[in-house]
């Protein structure tokens, strides 16, 4: 069971909380001239990397708050907890904030 470092409320059991996907994926700018190749990789082409991978979570069951989590994919471990509208925060090769 992880435990996730709410911003509001602090550290809490994973089961309080929704994953909402990754991070950091922007829109189009111009939805309506993109290509249905386009809106497909927008969609569904997501990052799956072995290692640190960044995604949104919203504390369902706390605060109801939207924040960026840093989280290491292989070992669970989160390195960064961050607000929403925030640019990812720098790693350091380890992947450690």
């Amino acid at each position: 069971m992880m435990r996730i470092e709410c911003p509001c409320c602090g550290l809490r059991s994973e089961d309080e909380f929704r994953c909402g996907g990754e991070s950091h994926v922007a829109r189009p700018a111009e939805p309506a001239a993109v290509d249905d190749e386009t809106w497909s990789a927008y969609l569904y082409l997501r990052e799956n990397p072995k290692g640190v991978h960044y995604e949104r979570w919203h504390h369902r069951y706390g605060c109801g708050q939207w924040f960026n989590v840093a989280r290491d994919l292989v070992s669970h471990e989160i390195v960064a907890v961050y607000p929403m509208g925030a640019g990812k925060p720098q790693l350091d090769r380890g992947g450690r904030a």
